[in-house]
């Protein structure tokens, strides 16, 4: 169903359609969507991309990037950018894992073996493969950015074991597959927009949450969190899409270069991710947070029946398999 916003977002969008016409024949400002604030990876990742194609296309393609969710959550983004509404999205693999299957693959916990196994992965064949099984939705797959590692944070108590997860209400991403991830752990997994959750943990209406360092730290978590305990359970990358219905306004040419520019832009985002996923666990050990490593091999035995329940066709099966066999 169409909220209120979504439709009058979409009659916006026809409209400007008519006026626009052919997006090659003039100069066009792309629409770039992120939850994330002004200044983080991702952000400057897509101004990046921006600076590139407006060099490259002598000034006639620009991209003004809209931080902070000003255009709203990610889910519901999505089907902006499907409509052409938004035209470009940086977004978190898991929103997708009901619309396109195969992005269960590398949201598979503990799929990735290192960061350096994720970024060969989705740097080589199969990432290129996986980008495209989003034109099928009316989105291109333009590149993966890094997400880091995803682990768990709750108010009451540090997570040694599975057994610390029993009974702790744990927000997860509106992902059918985290919500598996945290019952497999014997927590009471809470889907929520990402926005809700530091006052989700303030009020008590949630105990945890699970997230990389730069989230942890940038939405202040940690002040209302702060037991964070390195299960590293998920390395999913993100990617960014654009909207099918934009990016065929460009004639080949044109393409090439928005395609190109993304391409360049991954080097910047993980130069940049780096950077600041070491300043932001400085940031939070600092504020507070009480920081704890922990034995991994149980978390993975817990993770069977979430690789039942998610890779069941022989084409999943194939991407499992050939994800593990990269060295």
């Amino acid at each position: 169903m169409l909220t209120k916003r979504t439709f009058a977002a979409l009659a916006g969008a026809a409209i400007f359609a008519l006026v626009a016409g052919t997006a090659s024949a003039q100069n066009v400002t792309l629409r770039s969507t992120d939850i994330h604030p002004d200044g983080y990876p991702t952000i400057e990742a897509v101004k990046h991309m921006s600076k590139l194609l407006e060099e490259r296309s002598k000034g006639r393609i620009k991209i003004n990037v809209f931080h902070s969710a000003q255009l709203g959550q990610e889910k519901d983004t999505i089907e902006q950018t499907r409509f052409g509404v938004i035209d470009m999205n940086r977004i978190n693999m898991a929103p997708f894992n009901n619309l396109i299957p195969a992005t269960n693959v590398p949201s598979l916990p503990f799929i990735f073996r290192s960061v350096a196994h994720m970024r060969t992965v989705m740097d080589g064949p199969i990432g290129d493969a996986l980008l495209k099984e989003f034109e099928k939705h009316d989105l291109i797959g333009l590149a993966f950015y890094d997400s880091g590692s995803r682990s768990f944070y709750n108010s009451k108590r540090a997570i040694n074991t599975p057994a610390d997860m029993k009974g702790l209400k744990i927000r997860v991403q509106q992902s059918d597959m985290f919500v598996s991830l945290v019952s497999a752990l014997g927590a009471n997994a809470t889907p929520m927009n990402f926005g809700e959750v530091y006052s989700g943990l303030q009020t008590g209406v949630i105990d945890g949450a699970e997230n990389n360092w730069p989230s942890y730290e940038s939405t202040k978590h940690y002040e209302v969190s702060k037991f964070y305990s390195l299960t590293e359970h998920s390395l999913s990358p993100e990617v960014l899409v654009m909207s099918k219905k934009s990016f065929d306004k460009f004639n080949a040419e044109d393409k090439a270069l928005i395609k190109a520019a993304a391409k360049e832009s991954v080097a910047k985002m993980r130069e940049l991710w780096d950077a600041r996923e070491k300043a932001s666990e400085a940031k939070v050990k600092a504020g507070g947070a009480v920081v704890n490593a922990v034995e991994k091999q149980p978390f993975i035995d817990a993770m069977k029946p979430v690789y039942d329940k998610f890779v069941t066709d022989a084409k999943l099966k194939e991407m499992v398999a050939a994800i593990q066999a990269v060295k």
